[in-house]
């Protein structure tokens, strides 16, 4: 079926929301994912060497406003890509970074899940229960999914061409 047109404005709509207050719901985000998977702190080299809880660390607060923005703002354009043409494209350079970045970084399947529980949660956090929806999860989610396959994609090359 595709992603419809719903589906692209339920996460425009929230992606408007999110980016009012952006540092906020980083915080929120990073929080999220250290509260699901503890051990993630030292995948980040801006948490590792801090006993720091998350809403008093300066290095992540720096950091989380910016990688934070640009998860969402990905997956944001991952949802209009979708809707317009069926599939995810990141950019060559993009894809490349992101690719090296994760592999890097130790990140395997089972960190993307935690991210995107993270991402979903702090969506809803954004929206309020008012207008958070089943619909709204399935599209962030689905947009995600994308993403992160193509990051995947990526990641699996990068580690082609290092042995």
């Amino acid at each position: 079926m595709g992603f419809t047109e719903k589906q692209e404005a339920l996460v425009k709509e929230s992606w408007e929301v999110l980016k009012q207050d952006i540092p906020r719901f980083s915080l929120l985000f990073f929080s999220l994912i250290l509260e699901i998977a503890p051990a993630a702190k030292n995948m980040f080299s801006f948490l590792r060497d801090s006993d720091e809880i998350p809403q008093n660390n300066p290095k992540l607060k720096a950091q989380s406003s910016c990688c934070q923005g640009f998860q969402d703002e990905k997956t944001c354009e991952s949802a209009i890509q979708l809707r317009e043409k069926g599939e995810v494209i990141v950019t060559d350079t993009t894809l490349k970074y992101l690719g090296a970045v994760h592999v890097k970084s130790g990140v395997i399947d089972p960190h993307f899940e935690v991210v995107k529980e993270a991402l979903l949660r702090t969506v809803k956090e954004a929206m309020g229960e008012e207008k958070w929806s089943e619909d709204t999860k399935g599209a962030w989610g689905e947009a995600y999914d994308q993403l992160s396959s193509a990051i995947k994609a990526e990641m699996n090359t990068t580690t082609t061409i290092a042995s």
